[in-house]
C-alpha cells in the first residue's frame, strides 16, 4: 500500500504555498465578481418571493371551525384484582 504524495501547493502545516497564491491570483477578481453576482441574484430572488407572498389576500378563504374534541378516556392503569382498593379509595 503506497502513501499518497502530498500536494506541492500546501506546506507541511497546511498553509498555502507561494506557488498556490501565484496560481490563484489571475482568478481573484473574476471570483469576487462572480461571488457578488451570485449573492445579488440570491438576495433578489428572496426579496421578490417575500414581496409576492406578502401580497396574497386570504380574506376569501373560509377557515373551518376547530374540530370537536373526542371525550377524554379515563386513565386506565394495570388490571386490578377484584376487591382491590384503588388509590382514590373506590373499588
Amino acid at each position: 500500500m503506497g502513501i499518497i504524495p502530498r500536494s506541492s501547493y500546501y506546506t507541511r502545516d497546511n498553509r498555502q504555498s507561494a506557488a498556490l497564491i501565484r496560481a490563484r491570483q489571475p482568478y481573484l477578481v473574476k471570483n469576487i465578481f462572480t461571488g457578488i453576482a451570485l449573492t445579488t441574484f440570491v438576495i433578489s430572488v428572496y426579496a421578490f418571493t417575500i414581496k409576492a407572498v406578502a401580497q396574497d389576500d386570504f380574506s376569501d378563504v373560509q377557515v373551518p371551525d376547530a374540530p370537536e374534541q373526542p371525550p377524554h378516556t379515563p386513565h386506565t392503569g394495570a388490571a386490578r384484582a377484584p376487591g382491590q382498593i384503588s388509590v382514590r379509595g373506590t373499588k
